[in-house]
Order: C-alpha cells, then sequence, then structure tokens
C-alpha cells in the first residue's frame, strides 16, 4: 500500500482554495434563503416571520446537508419535515433561475467536503431526487464558480461589483 503525500506546494493551494470555495457556497446559500422567505412569506401570510424564519432555515439546511442541532431550530425541522419535503420538491419549479447556481453550488460543496474526508455524495442524491440539480452541466473549475458566484451577488446586493482596472 502506498500513502500519497501533497507536496508543499499543492497543500497552501488547497488550503486557500477550499475556503474561498465554502464562502461562494455561502453566497449561493444566501441568495437561495433571500428568495425562498420571500416566497414563503408570500404564500404563508398567516404565519408569524419566525415561523417563516425557521421553515426557510430549514429548507436550505435540508438541501445543503447542514441541519441545525440548535433549538429551536432541530424540533421545529423535526415537526416540519413534511413541508420541509414539500417545499424541497417544488425548488426546481418554484426556483428555476437558481438551479444552475444551486447545483454548482452544491457541487462545488461536495467537492471541498471531499477534499477534507468528507464524503457528502448523498447531498447531491437528494438534491437530484427533488428534481434541482442540472444534470447537464460540468463541474465548474473554480474559475467559473467565483464568476458565477460574483455575478450573482451583485445582481442581489451581497457583493460589491469587481472595480475595473483603470487602461492606460
Amino acid at each position: 500500500m502506498t500513502i500519497s503525500r501533497k507536496t508543499e506546494q499543492e497543500q497552501p493551494f488547497e488550503s486557500k482554495l477550499i475556503p474561498v470555495l465554502r464562502q461562494g457556497v455561502d453566497v449561493v446559500k444566501m441568495i437561495f434563503f433571500k428568495q425562498l422567505k420571500e416566497h414563503l412569506a408570500a404564500r404563508n401570510q398567516n404565519q408569524p416571520p419566525a415561523f417563516i424564519n425557521h421553515l426557510t432555515g430549514a429548507v436550505v439546511n435540508e438541501l445543503f446537508g447542514t441541519p441545525s442541532r440548535d433549538e429551536p431550530f432541530a424540533s421545529f425541522a423535526r415537526e416540519h419535515q413534511q413541508q420541509i419535503k414539500e417545499e424541497l420538491n417544488a425548488v426546481a419549479d418554484n426556483f428555476e433561475t437558481l438551479r444552475i447556481p444551486l447545483t454548482d453550488a452544491l457541487r462545488v460543496q461536495c467537492l471541498c467536503d471531499h477534499q477534507e474526508g468528507i464524503d457528502s455524495t448523498a447531498v447531491l442524491k437528494k438534491a437530484d431526487r427533488f428534481g434541482i440539480l442540472r444534470k447537464e452541466r460540468d463541474l465548474p473549475l473554480p474559475n467559473s464558480f467565483f464568476d458565477l458566484v460574483r455575478r450573482l451577488g451583485v445582481s442581489f446586493n451581497l457583493l460589491h461589483p469587481k472595480k475595473e482596472k483603470p487602461t492606460s
């Protein structure tokens, strides 16, 4: 059995790239949270804002495989599991314009997890079962993922536009 070791040159690169990629995933999650919250608030006008926030968070957490273990969020997710699944089943129809960023973010998250020794392929399979993944898309390269995140983040006022370099 051979143990492969990363060269000193590869390790700093990966240790800087993974956190930046995860930040990109978080931007997509924030945008999805914002859009989903507005959607759920419009559909559940009789529910208090705290309910909408909890439901939104539970749906996002379920999609990305990051359920909250903290109370009262964990109990809320258990009590409303059916509604969470119904909302996930409707994501592909209700948020068609976010399917590409969600697909890329979920794949990048899975790639980052893999680099850290975590198997999160179940998250991708679940997103596929809900019809969210765009299977025809290739795994995004880091630069194209960053470009997508930046464009999306700017359009949702979460990120500032890139400053143009002055031409001489």
